[in-house]
């Protein structure tokens, strides 16, 4: 079975120097570990008094910032995106930049490194959504990270921040039932019955528990993500190596995959085929009766929220990349620890459902 979400080889574990290893990654810089990615955005947006402001960012990006944009009162700015890169487009923030335009809102999206220097003549602070890129060099001084998305953490977000910021002491999380659904899901045959059985309920739970205001990050996620670290560097290596020969195939195959410069590969993402477009769900389907357990992230961006729709009056014929993103968006299974022999097995069930479709 093939999973895209991190999962725990428990002979990899071993305890690391955090401190140290996260200076080498983030130096000079102050970093704040929360419960989650978005308890770090939501930080970076009272320290920069970003309240009742607007903020520029991507049409394609999660629609957990709906109720963060509507608590500080942020009128959110989208961007539309490119198809090849899956990032902003940057010729449109000329005409979309008005006064009250108080930052912009950057993602290295699924781990594709943006290029922050194309920014700088806009003068604007720059917030790097770095959800899933860990890994990364940060070029600006203000970044958040999710770190359970690419690393086998139960929750967990950090904050990267100048280091004169005045950040009090966050309360801690403790160990809970939301954390003790995500531990089994990172255990291959529980992460099988969840995906097969779980339906709605295990989502549901998580939903529930989590956090209105920021908090810090419980010990046993804590634990896990510096035991994580032994030997990232060359994890993320063999992860890169075996995403780019799965790249290769699925080219093969007529599936769209991005450029993959610089990237960490948080997940392998590709475009299905415009001639499959409306058959994407039932590829993702068929491929778990297989054992191949792909996702669909983001295939419900924040400008496809009705509220959003709404609220701001988003017209979708302005945004034409990212619906056409989400039309066919699939994220394949990609773990640090999979090898050269398992990325036929992958290509083989997908190149099957696709010739029975």
């Amino acid at each position: 079975m093939f999973f895209v979400h991190p999962q725990i080889k428990l002979n990899k574990f071993k305890k690391v120097n955090l401190a140290q290893k996260l200076e080498s990654y983030f130096p000079g810089k102050q970093l704040i570990f929360t419960d989650m990615g978005r308890s770090a955005f939501k930080i970076i947006i009272e320290k920069l008094n970003l309240q009742n402001s607007e903020i520029l960012m991507p049409a394609y990006l999660c629609d957990i910032f709906k109720p963060i944009l509507e608590r500080y009162n942020i009128k959110p700015i989208f961007l539309d995106i490119d198809l090849t890169t899956f990032h902003i487009k940057i010729d449109e923030m000329e005409r979309k930049i008005t006064p009250n335009t108080k930052a912009v809102l950057v993602c290295h999206t699924y781990g594709l490194l943006f290029d922050i220097d194309k920014l700088q003549k806009w003068g604007l602070p720059v917030i790097e959504d770095c959800a899933h890129a860990f890994g990364i060099k940060l070029k600006s001084d203000i970044a958040f990270f999710s770190l359970y998305k690419q690393l086998p953490v139960l929750r967990g977000g950090l904050l990267v921040c100048p280091k004169d910021w005045q950040i009090g002491e966050l309360p801690k999380t403790s160990f809970s039932f939301r954390d003790f659904l995500s531990l089994l899901n990172c255990f291959s045959l529980f992460a099988f019955f969840f995906k097969k059985f779980g339906g709605e309920i295990a989502p549901k739970i998580v939903r529930k528990e989590k956090l209105s205001s920021p908090a810090g990050l419980n010990n046993v996620s804590l634990a896990l993500f510096s035991r994580s670290l032994e030997n990232f560097e060359k994890t993320l290596e063999n992860r890169k190596k075996m995403a780019l020969l799965l790249q290769e195939e699925l080219r093969k195959l007529g599936f769209e995959a991005q450029k993959s410069d610089n990237s960490v590969f948080c997940y392998l993402s590709a475009l299905v085929p415009k001639s499959l477009v409306g058959k994407r769900d039932e590829i993702v389907q068929k491929l778990s009766k297989n054992g191949i357990f792909c996702t669909r992230i983001w295939h419900t961006p924040i400008i496809l929220n009705k509220e959003v729709q709404e609220e701001y009056k988003i017209n979708l014929a302005d945004f034409p990349n990212t619906v056409e993103a989400a039309q066919r968006i699939i994220n394949f299974p990609l773990q640090n620890h999979y090898k050269e022999k398992d990325i036929p097995k992958i290509i083989n069930s997908i190149r099957k459902v696709i010739n029975q479709l």
